[in-house]
Protein backbone atom coordinates (compact mmCIF):
# COMPACT_ATOMS: atom_id res chain seq x y z
CA UNK A 1 0.00 0.00 0.00
CA UNK A 2 2.93 2.05 0.70
CA UNK A 3 4.32 2.10 -2.49
CA UNK A 4 1.08 2.16 -4.27
CA UNK A 5 0.44 5.94 -2.60
CA UNK A 6 4.39 7.06 -3.06
CA UNK A 7 4.14 5.72 -6.80
CA UNK A 8 0.86 8.12 -6.86
CA UNK A 9 2.54 11.00 -5.35
CA UNK A 10 5.79 10.49 -7.61
CA UNK A 11 3.63 11.20 -10.55
CA UNK A 12 1.59 13.59 -9.11
CA UNK A 13 4.69 15.77 -8.37
CA UNK A 14 6.12 14.70 -12.05
CA UNK A 15 3.11 15.91 -13.87
CA UNK A 16 3.45 19.42 -11.49
CA UNK A 17 6.66 19.76 -12.56
CA UNK A 18 6.09 19.29 -16.60
CA UNK A 19 3.54 21.62 -15.86
CA UNK A 20 5.92 24.48 -14.53
CA UNK A 21 8.74 23.94 -16.87
CA UNK A 22 6.38 24.46 -19.87
CA UNK A 23 5.17 27.61 -18.27
CA UNK A 24 9.01 28.60 -17.53
CA UNK A 25 9.66 27.78 -21.15
CA UNK A 26 6.73 29.77 -22.58
CA UNK A 27 8.29 33.16 -21.16
CA UNK A 28 10.66 34.97 -23.61
CA UNK A 29 13.77 36.70 -22.08
CA UNK A 30 16.18 38.55 -23.89
CA UNK A 31 19.86 39.09 -22.83
CA UNK A 32 22.11 42.03 -23.22
CA UNK A 33 25.81 42.56 -22.25
CA UNK A 34 26.43 42.41 -18.44
CA UNK A 35 22.55 42.22 -17.52
CA UNK A 36 19.29 39.78 -18.33
CA UNK A 37 15.86 41.85 -18.54
CA UNK A 38 12.83 39.93 -18.68
CA UNK A 39 10.43 41.55 -21.15
CA UNK A 40 7.97 42.63 -18.24
CA UNK A 41 8.81 44.71 -15.53
CA UNK A 42 11.74 43.33 -13.03
CA UNK A 43 12.49 45.37 -9.67
CA UNK A 44 16.60 45.23 -10.07
CA UNK A 45 18.47 45.15 -6.78
CA UNK A 46 22.10 45.17 -6.74
CA UNK A 47 23.84 42.54 -4.30
CA UNK A 48 26.81 43.83 -2.25
CA UNK A 49 28.91 41.28 -0.72
CA UNK A 50 29.93 42.28 2.75
CA UNK A 51 33.27 43.04 2.75
CA UNK A 52 34.68 42.18 5.84
CA UNK A 53 37.43 39.97 6.49
CA UNK A 54 36.07 37.11 8.89
CA UNK A 55 38.68 35.65 11.30
CA UNK A 56 40.02 32.12 10.40
CA UNK A 57 37.82 29.97 12.99
CA UNK A 58 34.42 31.91 11.78
CA UNK A 59 32.12 31.15 9.30
CA UNK A 60 31.76 33.78 6.34
CA UNK A 61 27.65 34.81 5.81
CA UNK A 62 26.69 36.54 2.48
CA UNK A 63 24.17 39.47 3.01
CA UNK A 64 20.38 37.68 3.10
CA UNK A 65 18.04 37.36 5.71
CA UNK A 66 17.51 34.49 8.38
CA UNK A 67 14.24 32.30 8.42
CA UNK A 68 13.36 30.14 11.10
CA UNK A 69 13.23 26.36 10.43
CA UNK A 70 12.58 24.69 13.73
CA UNK A 71 12.37 26.03 17.61
CA UNK A 72 13.18 23.88 20.53
CA UNK A 73 15.04 21.72 18.23
CA UNK A 74 17.36 19.37 20.07
CA UNK A 75 21.29 19.88 19.45
CA UNK A 76 24.39 18.03 20.63
CA UNK A 77 28.18 18.14 19.57
CA UNK A 78 30.59 16.50 18.01
CA UNK A 79 32.83 13.55 19.56
CA UNK A 80 36.62 14.06 19.55
CA UNK A 81 37.14 11.10 18.06
CA UNK A 82 35.42 12.18 14.29
CA UNK A 83 38.53 15.20 14.26
CA UNK A 84 39.89 14.51 10.87
CA UNK A 85 37.91 12.26 9.04
CA UNK A 86 35.94 12.74 6.44
CA UNK A 87 32.35 13.60 6.33
CA UNK A 88 29.71 13.22 3.99
CA UNK A 89 30.65 16.13 2.03
CA UNK A 90 34.27 15.53 1.46
CA UNK A 91 35.95 18.38 3.82
CA UNK A 92 37.61 17.08 6.51
CA UNK A 93 35.68 17.73 9.58
CA UNK A 94 37.48 19.88 12.45
CA UNK A 95 35.77 20.03 16.03
CA UNK A 96 37.52 23.75 16.35
CA UNK A 97 35.92 24.94 12.93
CA UNK A 98 32.21 26.25 13.24
CA UNK A 99 30.30 23.45 11.18
CA UNK A 100 27.44 21.45 11.31
CA UNK A 101 25.79 18.03 10.61
CA UNK A 102 22.14 18.12 9.44
CA UNK A 103 19.94 15.52 7.83
CA UNK A 104 18.61 17.10 5.07
CA UNK A 105 20.03 21.11 4.36
CA UNK A 106 21.81 20.86 1.45
CA UNK A 107 26.00 21.15 2.37
CA UNK A 108 27.32 24.69 2.59
CA UNK A 109 24.30 25.74 3.63
CA UNK A 110 24.88 28.89 6.26
CA UNK A 111 22.34 28.03 9.75
CA UNK A 112 22.32 30.49 12.66
CA UNK A 113 21.76 28.26 15.90
CA UNK A 114 20.59 30.16 18.82
CA UNK A 115 20.74 28.34 22.64
CA UNK A 116 16.64 28.89 24.16
CA UNK A 117 18.27 29.16 27.29
CA UNK A 118 20.08 32.08 26.65
CA UNK A 119 20.15 33.57 23.88
CA UNK A 120 23.61 32.85 22.82
CA UNK A 121 23.93 32.31 18.79
CA UNK A 122 26.39 30.93 16.37
CA UNK A 123 26.69 30.57 12.38
CA UNK A 124 27.51 27.30 11.54
CA UNK A 125 28.16 25.61 7.62
CA UNK A 126 26.00 22.20 6.89
CA UNK A 127 29.07 19.87 5.85
CA UNK A 128 27.76 16.78 7.32
CA UNK A 129 24.67 14.25 7.45
CA UNK A 130 23.43 12.94 10.56
CA UNK A 131 22.59 12.86 13.84
CA UNK A 132 21.41 9.41 13.57
CA UNK A 133 20.46 9.52 17.38
CA UNK A 134 16.58 9.39 17.52
CA UNK A 135 15.16 13.04 18.98
CA UNK A 136 18.14 14.77 18.33
CA UNK A 137 18.06 17.35 15.24
CA UNK A 138 21.65 18.97 14.52
CA UNK A 139 25.18 18.26 15.96
CA UNK A 140 27.26 21.01 16.13
CA UNK A 141 31.39 21.11 16.42
CA UNK A 142 32.65 21.39 19.88
CA UNK A 143 33.59 24.87 19.12
CA UNK A 144 30.30 26.08 17.97
CA UNK A 145 28.40 24.39 20.79
CA UNK A 146 30.72 25.91 23.27
CA UNK A 147 30.19 28.56 22.25
CA UNK A 148 26.81 28.72 22.93
CA UNK A 149 26.18 26.83 25.84
CA UNK A 150 25.87 28.34 29.68
CA UNK A 151 26.92 24.92 31.22
CA UNK A 152 30.00 23.62 29.51
CA UNK A 153 29.26 19.90 31.27
CA UNK A 154 26.06 19.59 29.23
CA UNK A 155 26.13 17.42 26.20
CA UNK A 156 23.27 18.46 24.60
CA UNK A 157 21.12 21.70 24.57
CA UNK A 158 17.57 23.30 23.24
CA UNK A 159 18.14 25.72 20.33
CA UNK A 160 16.34 27.61 17.45
CA UNK A 161 17.42 26.60 14.33
CA UNK A 162 17.25 29.82 11.00
CA UNK A 163 18.50 29.22 7.61
CA UNK A 164 19.53 31.96 5.50
CA UNK A 165 18.12 32.80 2.76
CA UNK A 166 19.93 34.97 0.09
Amino acid sequence: MKKVITLLILLANIGFVSGQSSIINSKKFSIKKDSVKKTTKVVEKEFTPATVVPAPDTAAVETGKFVIFKKNAHASYYHDKFNGRKTASGKRFDNSKLSAAHRKFPFGTKLRITNEENGKSVIVEVIDRGPFARGREIDLSKKAFMDITSNKNSGAVNVKIEELQK
